[in-house]
């Protein structure tokens, strides 16, 4: 992971993000990384696996349906990979 230094913070910020983390029950450290993450991550992002627990939801697929899948599925061993 990358390291991050932030110099010259005034104390005053410094004292605001120790009582906002304390708030939150997390280091200073923790909160700092949680509002950086907020600040930069795209609006309405969604995360493949919310997605997917989505459409699985929507889809309201049968016991027949499930079948089908698992006859279709390719139940071939995966072979290991080699570094040669």
């Amino acid at each position: 992971m990358a390291m991050l230094t932030i110099r010259n913070l005034p104390e005053e910020v410094r004292r605001a993000l120790r009582m906002r983390a304390a708030q939150h029950g997390r280091s200073t450290e923790a909160e700092v990384r949680s509002i950086l993450e907020e600040a930069v991550k795209p609006q309405g992002r969604v995360k493949l696996g919310s997605l997917l627990t989505e459409i699985g939801r929507r889809a309201d697929l049968t016991d027949e349906d499930l079948a089908v899948f698992e006859r279709m599925r390719d139940k071939t061993p995966v072979e290991p990979v080699r570094f040669e």
